[in-house]
């Protein structure tokens, strides 16, 4: 049903009304938007759910790394207190053997009253011995206080890090969670007639800048893919069906960069988690030299990522409510692309 239709009808549902019973002024009703503005509406919805998403995704990766670093750190801080324990122990025994002799002759004094020297100078090497052995213990137990206060200090701010972190994943769960409610909003209040014309519109959109691509000369020759690639490819193709869902990395659901990142690491390469480290971390190809396996990222904060097959198309993790699905290049306003490993055929 065609926006104008739509607002014809509105208007004879009111003009009925008034000639059968007339009624207190009401406020104007919203003019009705375009099919045009609805699918802009909506794409800037998707598009910033997934920018919150792929947020989400790399705190949920520093959060990860940080857990580890504190659990590192924790184990580190328990040897060094076992040390410092048995550096204390030691220094307590020397203490004691120190006080036991304090009431004896010093060395000198027995070195000069010995009736034969040679043995006193034997006598005074062991001596020296263990007075040197007793510097050493100070010094470890010196060393093993300084090691254990920084690690303490080190384990208290990795911890104060990761519970700074865990707060921010909060917010931007919370936040994602808000943009995914406004997506489900607008949908709702949209008819099914509003909803295939919305479809048609933007699959006429993705056509035409194919053929743009494809005129331009822009989109790749058929290649071979690395042995590598040929895998990620092949596992991502298998996940086809499987629906989208923000922070999933399967094997029952995937985001954009969870699929691609779980393809890859399948193929025995694993790659950065996000859309965004996946385009900041990876060597870049040119679109005319794209090869299966290779992954391309859209928009200018490359917050969505697909994973290239081969003739003009991709394999992707779409958006919220979508499934994995192959589909044109084009889908998306394309920023570039990546290669993940550098084997096999340019």
């Amino acid at each position: 049903m065609s926006g104008t239709f739509l607002r014809l009808a509105c208007t004879a549902a009111v003009a009925a009304q008034a000639v059968l019973a007339p009624v207190p002024a009401a406020a104007e009703p919203e003019p009705q938007r375009s099919v045009a503005e609805l699918l802009t509406d909506l794409q800037q919805l998707y598009r910033q759910t997934e920018q919150a998403t792929e947020t989400y995704n790399a705190t949920t990766e520093q959060l990860e790394r940080q857990r580890a670093e504190v659990a590192r750190l924790d184990g580190e801080l328990a040897r060094a207190r076992l040390a410092l324990q048995g550096s204390r122990t030691d220094a307590g025994r020397l203490a004691r053997q120190q006080y036991q002799n304090s009431g004896g002759l010093g060395p000198y004094v027995r070195l000069l009253l010995a009736p034969d020297p040679q043995h006193a100078l034997d006598e005074g090497h062991v001596i020296g011995e263990l007075a040197r052995e007793r510097a050493r213990t100070v010094g470890r137990l010196a060393a093993a206080e300084k090691r254990k206060d920084a690690l303490a200090r080190a384990a208290r701010k990795a911890l104060d890090t990761q519970l700074s972190l865990a707060g921010r994943q909060q917010r931007q769960r919370d936040d994602v969670r808000s943009r995914l409610a406004g997506v489900e909003r607008l949908l709702a209040a949209l008819t099914p007639e509003q909803l295939a014309a919305i479809a048609r519109l933007e699959q006429r959109g993705v056509a035409e800048a194919q053929r743009t691509l494809t005129t331009a000369g822009a989109l790749p020759a058929d290649r071979a893919a690395s042995p590598a690639g040929g895998r990620a490819v092949r596992y991502a193709l298998d996940q086809v069906g499987k629906p989208y869902a923000w922070g999933a990395q399967g094997p029952d659901a995937y985001d954009c960069s969870g699929l691609t990142s779980e393809a890859w690491s399948h193929a025995g390469t694993p790659i950065p988690r996000t859309s965004q480290e996946q385009w900041e971390q990876l060597r870049r190809v040119p679109l005319k030299e794209l090869r299966p396996g290779d992954l391309v990222l859209y928009f200018p904060e490359a917050t969505h990522v697909a994973m290239y097959v081969g003739a003009g198309k991709v394999v992707q993790a779409p958006r919220p409510g979508g499934k994995v699905t192959v589909s044109p290049i084009a889908g998306y306003p394309i920023l570039g692309a990546v290669r993940p490993d550098s084997a096999g055929r340019g």
